[in-house]
């Protein structure tokens, strides 16, 4: 089976100024894959908050030069926390070079909402939180 693919319109000030794309690595991360997919289609829907549990309408709230962006808080747009479809942490995979679409997290066994794309190879990144 195929990984899965998804996508992102980019806006600024509501004018459309592009579109990311992006495999989901399913065969290597199944419940990374999975939570960031099921954030992208909406298939979640809402939480108990009665807050979305999606990225629609979410902005990169960070963004650091040849490093990275970061988006995906969607629980107050301050970039101060981030929601789990699954309801209890996982395992991360490795930083392997450039444009990978990462998870934010709080040790080597979390994983939420947040995410990043990598600019350049960011190996240093496997090592925080050991």
């Amino acid at each position: 089976m195929p990984n899965p693919k998804v996508f992102f319109y980019m806006t600024i000030g509501g004018q459309l100024v592009g579109r990311i794309m992006m495999e989901l690595y399913a065969n290597m991360t199944p419940r990374t894959a999975g939570n960031f997919y099921a954030l992208c289609t909406d298939e979640k829907g809402v939480r108990q908050s009665c807050k979305p549990l999606h990225y629609k309408g979410s902005s990169f709230h960070r963004v650091i030069l040849s490093f990275m962006c970061q988006g995906g808080h969607f629980t107050s747009e301050k970039g101060s926390g981030s929601k789990l479809i699954y309801g209890a942490k996982f395992a991360v995979k490795k930083h392997t070079g450039p444009n990978i679409c990462s998870m934010e997290n709080a040790s080597p066994i979390t994983n939420r909402s947040q995410f990043f794309i990598c600019a350049e190879k960011t190996k240093w990144l496997d090592e925080i939180g050991r």
